[in-house]
């Protein structure tokens, strides 16, 4: 019987690990698309990047990293049979993430506000590379964003879970698979950042 649930645990972790690959792909492809098109409008992207608020786009790398620590910390806290720290922790992981969406709904909503987005006139108007800036950054930001929710809604799932005991210090891989999707999440962005918000 444990040799099953042994069995069961590899396949679900390796699941896990082709599911977040395909993750990569996705993301990847963007970074490449960002790649081609900042060496083709260097200066545009530089003016583009300069338009966006690097005080909150630095708290959010904050949060995100944070929270992956508070994930890491709650894997941790399962495999001791700490029930009442590892609630407690992934607790804090969902208010970064919380967190985070607000600060995103700020930023986006004052961009919108000033008229920056794909399509609007100032941005029709202006230079075709910070056209092309601004719609891979609401592009990137915006998946990345759906990407928190649906973490922090497994998260939550995974809480429930801790909570009625279904998982525990004996069986925890859907915990682990939750905490290795909110490291993409968080890794993803620490590309993000930098890409976009500390233009030279």
């Amino acid at each position: 019987m444990s040799h099953a649930v042994h069995k069961d645990y590899a396949g679900a972790k390796l699941g896990m690990w082709l599911f977040l690959f395909t993750e990569i792909l996705l993301f990847g492809g963007l970074f490449i698309l960002y790649a081609v098109y900042l060496a083709r409008y260097p200066q545009d992207f530089s003016s583009g990047g300069h338009q966006l608020n690097v005080v909150l786009g630095g708290t959010n790398t904050f949060l995100l990293v944070t929270s992956s620590l508070f994930a890491a910390m709650a894997l941790t806290a399962i495999q001791q049979d700490k029930r009442l720290l590892t609630l407690r922790l992934i607790g804090g992981t969902i208010l970064c993430a919380a967190g985070f969406m607000v600060i995103k709904y700020i930023e986006w909503s004052s961009k919108i506000h000033h008229g920056i987005y794909p399509g609007s006139a100032s941005i029709v108007k202006g230079p075709p590379g910070e056209s092309v800036f601004f719609s891979l950054y609401y592009l990137s930001t915006g998946i990345h964003g759906l990407h928190v929710l649906i973490g922090a809604t497994l998260l939550g799932v995974v809480a429930l879970r801790v909570k009625n005991g279904t998982i525990n210090s004996t069986d925890y891989v859907i915990l682990e698979n939750g905490v290795l999707y909110w490291h993409l999440v968080d890794l993803v962005w620490i590309f993000i950042f930098p890409l976009y918000y500390l233009m030279l």
